[in-house]
């Protein structure tokens, strides 16, 4: 229903925000099925909450790969299995078997066409950050400054303005995130705000809406097809 988009595009980039957060590897894995239905369904990436563990972060990473993608240090062989790639073959507009070569997360195979992402939204998220960025195959991080204010016991303002502690928090996953060459998501994106975080924070991902789009895309100078 969303597509044909005006730049070309077969459907919009869907990412899909699962149901269950990355709390701890045995929660990932047991709910793997969720990466599984999700992907089958066609979407391009998936955003995993609460991201608190390593072991987490590889088991979603694993549970969103097919077994004969690429090897990795420290990722498990893939748990996707045939017979889901039709549906989304078809939302692509690929063939099923070049959609089994396509679906492998990005960065981690640089012909992969799959966004994975996380949310360090706690403090616990926070002290693990080191660890769980740098997993191969994260592409994406997406601070959430509600739940972080919550984990520190500050109610949240509806005005965006958040206490040192929750800025501190932003400024640290920014880092990381730099480092590791994981995009970073910047929450509250908006057509006055966008330029100085494409010039200061160099990386960036969300839109809060489509002037925001525009404007960065004029200040880039990257041209779309209408």
């Amino acid at each position: 229903d969303g597509g044909p988009t005006p730049s070309g595009h077969r459907t919009p980039a869907v990412i899909v925000t699962l149901p269950v957060g990355g709390i701890d590897e045995m929660t990932v894995r047991a709910n793997y099925w969720m990466m599984e239905q999700v992907l089958a369904a066609g979407a391009h990436g998936i955003l995993l909450v609460h991201m608190r563990e390593e072991g987490a972060a590889r088991a979603f990473v694993q549970a969103s790969r097919y077994p004969h993608a690429p090897k990795a240090d420290g990722i498990g062989e893939g748990l996707r299995g045939s017979g889901g790639q039709g549906l989304a073959a078809e939302m692509w507009g690929i063939s099923a078997s070049e959609y089994i070569k396509k679906a492998d997360p990005w960065p981690l195979n640089p012909d992969g066409e799959l966004l994975l992402g996380f949310k360090p939204e706690d403090r616990a998220a926070l002290e693990a950050l080191d660890q769980t960025m740098a997993v191969p195959g994260i592409g994406m991080v997406e601070w959430g400054p509600a739940d972080m204010s919550m984990s520190y016991g500050v109610p949240r303002d509806p005005n965006g303005n958040y206490p040192q502690m929750v800025t501190d928090a932003r400024n640290r996953i920014l880092e990381v995130a730099k480092r590791e060459g994981v995009v970073f998501s910047a929450v509250g994106t908006n057509g006055d705000n966008i330029i100085d975080r494409i010039d200061r924070e160099q990386i960036l991902f969300h839109f809060a809406n489509e002037e925001a789009a525009r404007v960065g895309r004029r200040h880039t100078g990257r041209v779309m097809p209408y």
